[in-house]
């Protein structure tokens, strides 16, 4: 299943947004407001982004900013009563993927989520494969030569973000960022320990290493 987060304040076009996804095969979760959004962003992966831009205390250009800080690949788009092309350059500098002017039709809504989920090759198996690894995002299980590997729901999430990324590094304030939130008062050195963990959980698996990048942070680097 796609998931799919709604962020908009006006709470009637929240749901019938919310509701024409679901009822169209997606995961809709929606929220009032971008702060609502950081803590569910924490706590689950989502695969696309739908954003309103005229929000109380953190508009959609102040969110969108904060969420590439931290994902440079998920899509984002903007749904907005504001017309005018200075609001639509400034949405694609800060690297939206789309943009639509209310009133939104449903059916074309639905068409361009599509669209931006193939743009980013993102389908509806949500599993990795890495050798003998098996990782499913719907059931959070991930399995060796069938036999499944306990994960923790972060320890699940860390790996997961590793390895749709192989060989990509990953700062320990980026991955403190997205998987402990923001304003977390928990140490950098709290990655470590979870890096740690994966790395016994997974010790006798030949398929992947979770290599150090020393003075920066870590990588997946398949085998």
């Amino acid at each position: 299943m796609i998931n799919v987060l709604v962020v908009e304040d006006d709470v009637k076009l929240n749901q019938i947004v919310c509701t024409y996804l679901n009822d169209n095969g997606y995961s809709a979760k929606g929220c009032l407001n971008p702060r609502e959004a950081y803590d569910l962003m924490y706590d689950k992966l989502y695969d696309l982004i739908i954003s309103d831009i005229m929000m109380p205390e953190i508009d959609g250009f102040e969110f969108t900013k904060t969420v590439r800080e931290i994902n440079e690949t998920i899509p984002i788009l903007i749904i907005t009563a504001r017309d005018d092309l200075f609001s639509k350059q400034k949405g694609f500098q800060l690297e939206i993927d789309d943009y639509m002017v209310k009133p939104v039709n449903m059916d074309e809504l639905l068409l361009r989520v599509g669209a931006l989920l193939r743009r980013a090759n993102i389908t509806n198996k949500k599993r990795l494969n890495v050798g003998n690894l098996v990782m499913d995002a719907n059931e959070r299980t991930a399995t060796v030569n069938n036999a499944e590997i306990p994960l923790t729901v972060r320890e699940f999430n860390i790996l997961y973000k590793l390895l749709s990324y192989p060989k990509h590094t990953f700062s320990r304030t980026q991955l403190m960022d997205e998987f402990w939130g923001i304003d977390s008062n928990t140490s950098l050195r709290a990655v470590d320990v979870y890096i740690t963990k994966l790395r016994d959980k997974f010790s006798a698996c030949a398929d992947f290493k979770i290599v150090t990048v020393h003075g920066l942070g870590y990588k997946a680097v398949p085998l």
